[in-house]
């Protein structure tokens, strides 16, 4: 038993004997790992503060530009922490490392897949300039005024003052109208008169009464096209240039061209008709005269 003892008691020193001598034998190897490390963190310091100087100037959201440098020191320093395990010679860490980082991911983004999504719509919403806090947009069925991009999501307050949270995915994938990218629009007034109106001064009157409430573009006058024989009236279309960022200024603009329109028509007389429908109803023998008529001897 005591031999036993003795043989074990040996082994152990023997084998802390050999745990010091690689130590020993490593510290070149740890020395360098470490200033390897600490050079990563230093690296990914001064790189995280140009870097966010960089996404300032491409974009205003600060979410979006504090996340951005957060994950490029993240990568940096998980390089450096790579790097000093190879210098360690503990190359099968590093694989398990690599192995089990991969199955995490994995796992996380099957969880979040719709959360990363908008994220990465985010981003991309952010650093593009197609779409900034103060644009009017249309968007999946929804309009209004751009107030804020998160990470998430984008919100927007609507013409009824109602706030509308759209998911940053939806606004990414689907066909998105920015009247605020544009410092003109086309307003569009549809009418029709009586079909005994002179259709050439309809068109002149047209013209001139819209020419000079909305001042058109150079080289452009207002658009006039009679459009088709209606039930009721000769219908046409008038189409102007107006300088307007947003659909609210568009409606003003149209209301304020048909009220013109309107008195325009009524004082040189020219009809706007009502829509006119003509019913032909047939005689229906009465049940009375039916009856009699049945009743009548061959």
């Amino acid at each position: 038993m005591r031999e036993k003892f003795e043989a074990a008691f040996e082994g152990m020193w023997d084998k802390i004997d050999s745990w010091i001598e690689a130590f020993i034998g490593n510290i070149p190897n740890l020395i360098l790992a470490v200033l390897v490390f600490v050079a990563s963190i230093v690296v990914a310091r001064i790189l995280k503060k140009y870097f966010r100087k960089i996404l300032n100037k491409l974009t205003s959201n600060q979410a979006v530009a504090s996340l951005a440098s957060s994950v490029l020191t993240v990568i940096i320093v998980l390089g450096g922490i790579f790097i000093a395990l190879v210098v360690l010679n503990l190359d099968k860490m590093l694989t398990g490392l690599l192995t089990t980082a991969g199955l995490a991911g994995l796992a996380i983004g099957l969880a979040l897949q719709g959360a990363l999504a908008n994220l990465f719509a985010g981003v991309i919403l952010s650093l593009r300039s197609f779409v900034n806090p103060g644009d009017w947009i249309e968007s999946n069925d929804y309009s209004g005024e751009v107030l804020e991009i998160t990470l998430r999501n984008t919100r927007i307050k609507g013409p009824d003052n109602n706030i509308v949270v759209i998911p940053n995915r939806l606004v990414a994938e689907n066909p998105l109208k920015n009247h605020s990218l544009t410092t003109k629009s086309r307003v569009i007034v549809h009418c029709g008169v009586g079909y005994g109106s002179d259709l050439d001064k309809v068109e002149k009157l047209t013209k001139r009464t819209l020419a000079d409430l909305f001042d058109q573009l150079e080289e452009s006058e207002v658009d006039f096209y009679y459009t088709e024989f209606g039930g009721s009236s000769i219908n046409f279309t008038a189409r102007f240039w107006l300088e307007a960022r947003d659909s609210i200024m568009v409606l003003k603009a149209k209301s304020k061209a048909i009220k013109s329109l309107k008195a325009k028509f009524d004082q040189e007389g020219i009809n706007i008709p009502f829509p006119i429908r003509t019913l032909y109803l047939e005689s229906v023998p009465s049940a009375l005269s039916l009856g009699q008529q049945s009743s009548r001897p061959e």
